[in-house]
Parts: structure tokens; C-alpha cells; sequence
């Protein structure tokens, strides 16, 4: 593995391989252990953020500090890729100055293109086509709360042609669980995409009840992304029936865990009593992000 891209770039075997690791790196946090691994000492990351951020942002520059490297953080206003300077030309500049990057932005082919030009160890931190180091979290969070993910049935509600349901999606066709995207038919992934799917586990349904039922995971992301503010009162009205609600959860199997990425708008994707009464697993995932992503810089750091 050079980069982090995408999760579809992934083989099961790749994810399996961070999953591991994350585990280990969370139970020795604050040990001998952890002192002693240290695969970014010496090296320098930077941090490229056209988007907004708190838990990404946050979770990565401990991560980089705890794997014992040194990280600074660019945002539009703080580079000339605010004042249109070509991807390739900074990226090159970086691959002589920095040891690996982290890029938070729009475009997925920003990041694919800055992999390429610099040379670098590049983890997409987040596109508006997937969003591959939360996901990497949320499966994480899968393993601790409920075993795994083998036989297991998950729902993404709401708007299910974004990036976290694609990211969603291929992790769900490398390992093989069940992933139901439940979302009225024009926020669905397109036919043209869905036919990448060749494993079967991956499906759509227009009824959040039934596609509730025997679902192992509930997951819901906002109904109104970053760059989509003016639809918002239309997607807010397009999605109010696919929040999950406790009628929702008492749809699921018995022990069904709710998860989030965060940030949640009570009220809105998901109710306050829904959200608090799952809240230790939500931060559960939030927290994972950390590990998460300190295992995928310590693989990308292997000689």
C-alpha cells in the first residue's frame, strides 16, 4: 500500500491488515510500546485542508505526533492553492520538503494527482466521492461492539449517493457484509455505479422500516453536506423520513448499534434520544478515527 486514496483501491486483505493494527496501537496507547513506535521520527507531514474539519484535523495531528513525526496544517487562505495554482505544481514542490501528505478536499482527482506529482505517501482525509479513513473507524468500532462484520447486516440511511455510502460500499464488496443503502430513489447511488458491484452484498431500498428489519447497524451521516448548503431546506424535506428514530430502531435486530460520523444535527438525520442513548458508541467511532488513521501512516511508512 502506497497511498490512501480510496477504499476501492483496498483489497480485503489491505483492510484487514490496518484493522489489526489500529487495535494494537489503540491498546498499547500510553505504553512502553507506543513509545517505542515511532515509523514517522524524522519526517515531516503535511496537512492540506480545503474543507473544513475538527475530528479529521484533530485525530491526525496527534496521530503524526504520537507515531513520533512532526506535522504542519495548510488551508486555502495559508497557500496559493487559494489563488488557483495548479495541484501538480504544489505537489511537487511538497514532494521535495515534505515525507507524506494529508488532503481534506473537494475534488477526488486533487488527491489522486497529488499522490502521482509528489511522490508521497498521500491519505485522502476526505473527498466529495468517499471518505475512506472514517469508514476505516467505523469498521473498527464494528469489531469492538459487535465482533466483526461477518454475516452482519448494515443500513445507511438517508443520502445514499455521498461519499461516506460510497466509501460504504466498497468496504461492504471487499468483506463481504451486508450493506443496504436506504434512501428515496434520486438520492441513490446511479445504475451506471451500482453496476461495480459484482458481489451481491450491496443493495438499495426505498422503505426505512423494512429495511431496518434484521439490520445489525444503523448509520446516518447529515442530510445537508459541506458545499450543498443551498438545497438544504429541499434535501431536509426530501430526507425527514429516513431519520433514524426509535420506531426505527425497534425495527432492527436486538442490539442494534447506531452509528454516526458526526457532526449530527439532532432533530434532523437523527433524534436527540436516538443519538444520546447510543452516544458510547458514536464517540467510540470518533475516537477510533484516531487509531485508524495512525495505523494506516504507520503501513504507508514501511520501507
Amino acid at each position: 500500500m502506497k497511498h490512501l486514496l480510496s477504499l476501492e483501491q483496498l483489497t480485503a486483505g489491505e483492510m484487514e491488515e490496518i484493522l489489526s493494527l489500529a487495535a494494537t496501537l489503540k491498546k498499547e496507547r500510553g505504553t512502553k510500546a507506543a513509545a517505542q513506535h515511532q515509523p514517522l521520527a524524522g519526517q515531516t507531514w503535511a496537512m492540506i485542508f480545503t474543507k473544513a474539519s475538527t475530528r479529521t484535523r484533530v485525530s491526525f495531528e496527534v496521530g503524526v505526533r504520537e507515531l513520533g513525526g512532526n506535522v504542519f496544517f495548510l488551508s486555502p487562505a495559508d497557500s496559493q492553492l487559494g489563488r488557483g495554482e495548479p495541484i501538480k505544481d504544489t505537489a511537487r514542490v511538497f514532494g521535495r520538503i515534505a515525507h507524506g501528505a494529508i488532503i481534506r478536499t473537494f475534488a477526488q482527482q486533487d488527491v489522486v494527482d497529488f499522490a502521482h506529482y509528489s511522490g508521497l505517501p498521500t491519505i485522502n482525509a476526505l473527498t466529495d466521492d468517499e471518505h475512506p479513513c472514517q469508514v476505516l473507524a467505523d469498521l473498527q468500532t464494528m469489531q469492538e461492539k459487535l465482533g466483526g462484520w461477518a454475516g452482519r447486516k448494515v443500513v445507511f440511511m438517508g443520502d445514499g449517493d455521498n461519499n461516506m455510502s460510497r466509501s460504504w460500499m466498497w468496504a461492504a464488496e471487499r468483506l463481504g457484509f451486508q450493506l443496504v443503502i436506504c434512501a428515496p430513489k434520486k438520492y441513490q447511488p446511479s445504475v451506471s455505479y451500482l453496476a461495480g458491484f459484482k458481489s451481491g452484498v450491496v443493495s438499495c431500498e426505498t422503505d426505512p422500516l423494512k429495511a431496518a428489519a434484521g439490520a445489525d447497524v444503523l448509520y446516518t451521516d447529515v442530510f445537508v453536506s459541506m458545499g450543498q448548503e443551498a438545497e438544504g431546506a429541499r434535501r431536509l424535506e426530501d430526507l425527514k423520513a429516513y431519520q433514524i428514530n426509535a420506531e426505527l430502531v425497534g425495527a432492527a435486530t436486538p442490539g442494534v448499534i447506531v452509528m454516526h460520523c458526526l457532526p449530527a444535527y439532532r432533530g434532523k438525520e437523527i433524534t436527540e434520544e436516538v443519538l444520546e442513548a447510543h452516544a458510547e458508541t458514536i464517540f467510540q467511532e470518533a475516537e477510533n478515527r484516531l487509531h485508524a488513521q495512525k495505523a494506516v501512516m504507520s503501513l504507508l511508512a514501511r520501507p
